[in-house]
């Protein structure tokens, strides 16, 4: 609960922050480059090396594609059923199916779960969110998106292997034989704990609530697949197959995270129903702090 308090509170500083003029308007994407640059990369190398490698981390690699196609096939057969747009059904398929499991997922994996469950919910991201945006982000801009955002599979795999936390990844594969010298190890916690703190006062910084009437419907039907009915299937999923364990829990977990950050952003690059993409993430970062105690409370 302490944990959960100081995650709200640093959100809370990210709004007070944005009405103050001394801050400027790129405040919260300077947050954002520094973890994505330095305090992930730092958490990777330091929390990966201690994953004890066993068939139940399958369920964090293979859960968010399994969610992925389970939101797709939910978004097509309303889409087709509701007549919605090209550019709403596109906005949705870009957002519902892509979770905001490192910027949020992290904080309240940590919040909820504490610090031993950070290795399963980098794995999670690293390895499904992330790879899921680099790839299925790309068809779908490449299908709905406006002229001028059709990516190449060169730029694809460039993106990919440029991105620092997957660098880190990487590397933290790769030293998982050597113990790191204790200066560097406090030098990685140093960084890595600047993460929540950052995250959540750019995330408090940039929210916004704005809302227009006529992406009411599909931002409701979105969040109700992302953040309950995705969820609770894999929970159920989960039941059924008899995959337990604090590996199982934390992929549920994520899996109920509100719209990714940066499919907004890609959505919005574009011109994918701007309104809807904004709602989708405004407002879905607001009701995660609903739902997500009450999945947690599911998974015990």
């Amino acid at each position: 609960m302490e944990n959960f308090i100081a995650t709200i509170t640093f959100l809370l500083i990210g709004i007070v922050l944005r009405h103050i003029p001394d801050f400027p308007d790129q405040t919260g994407n300077v947050l954002n480059q520094f973890v994505v640059y330095i305090s992930l990369p730092a958490l990777v190398i330091l929390k990966i090396p201690e994953l004890i490698f066993a068939n139940d981390l399958l369920v964090l690699i293979l859960m968010p594609w399994g969610m992925l196609l389970f939101s797709c096939a939910l978004i097509l057969g309303l889409a087709r059923l509701l007549k919605w747009e090209r550019a709403t059904t596109g906005c949705l398929l870009l957002l519902i199916p892509l979770g905001n499991t490192s910027f949020l997922g992290i904080p309240m994996v940590k919040a909820f779960f504490g610090d031993q469950a950070i290795s399963y919910a980098l794995l999670y991201d690293q390895l499904g969110s992330f790879m899921a945006l680099a790839t299925y982000g790309s068809l779908i801009l490449a299908i709905y998106g406006s002229k001028g955002c059709n990516p190449s599979i060169t730029k694809v795999l460039k993106n990919v292997l440029s991105f620092p936390p997957f660098i880190a990844l990487i590397l933290s594969f790769i030293m998982r034989s050597f113990p790191y010298p204790p200066i560097a190890v406090s030098i990685l916690k140093i960084l890595s704990s600047t993460l929540v703190p950052l995250v959540m006062i750019a995330v408090g910084f940039r929210f916004t609530l704005h809302l227009d009437k006529k992406v009411i419907s599909p931002c409701c039907i979105g969040l109700l697949i992302k953040l309950v009915a995705a969820p609770v299937a894999a929970l159920l999923l989960c039941k059924i197959i008899g995959l337990k364990g604090r590996s199982v829990q934390v992929a549920i977990f994520e899996a109920g995270m509100p719209p990714m950050v940066s499919a907004g952003a890609l959505a919005l690059l574009a011109n994918l129903s701007p309104s809807l993409a904004a709602a989708l993430v405004g407002i879905g970062i607001v009701l995660s702090f609903g739902t997500l105690p009450i999945l947690y409370r599911l998974l015990l």
